[in-house]
């Protein structure tokens, strides 16, 4: 059997996290700082995953914010940019696919 991941965190550490747990405006890092701070009470991947949050995610998702946390700190916590879903079409692609173009030229003039 594997051995269990751990988080030790100092006084600092768990009063930021326990402060983003309570009062961050963004629910998603919410979320995340309350799984860090159940790992950190001893609770495994597994459970926090399973039983520990708001709604069930997956292990491999607790797992990937623990390793955030562990190699970026709190700025791990935040969702990176790039992430999301992507525009169909970019500006420039609209104004070329819709005809508009940046002339006025009139056909029948």
């Amino acid at each position: 059997m594997r051995e269990r991941r751990r988080l030790v965190l100092d006084a600092g550490q768990r009063e930021r996290l326990e402060r983003i747990a309570r009062n961050d405006p963004k629910p998603f890092r919410k979320r995340r700082a309350r799984a860090l701070l159940q790992i950190a009470e001893g609770e495994s991947i597994y459970w926090v995953a399973k039983y520990g949050l708001d709604k069930p995610v997956s292990y491999d998702q607790v797992h990937a914010w623990l390793n955030r946390f562990l190699a970026e700190g709190f700025e791990g916590l935040a969702i990176r940019s790039g992430r999301g879903r992507k525009p169909a079409l970019f500006r420039h692609d609209m104004a070329t696919s819709t005809g508009v173009s940046g002339n006025n030229d009139s056909q029948g003039a």
